[in-house]
């Protein structure tokens, strides 16, 4: 794993996996992670999912 791509530390100092680390890993883990690339958990209107939109 590769720090920055892989992962990143938040404010409160907690491990944040990335989408390009969930894509590698190849499924969901339905825990509801954040960059969830199936977006498992996240409502439909979500503002993350909107935030995401705007830079396709």
């Amino acid at each position: 794993m590769e720090r920055n791509t892989d992962y990143y530390f938040n404010e409160d100092g907690l491990m944040v996996f990335t989408e390009a680390y969930h894509l590698k890993r190849g499924y969901c883990c339905k825990n509801g992670c954040k960059h969830c690339p199936w977006k498992y958990g996240r409502k439909k209107n979500d503002s993350k999912d909107n935030e995401l939109t705007k830079d396709n």
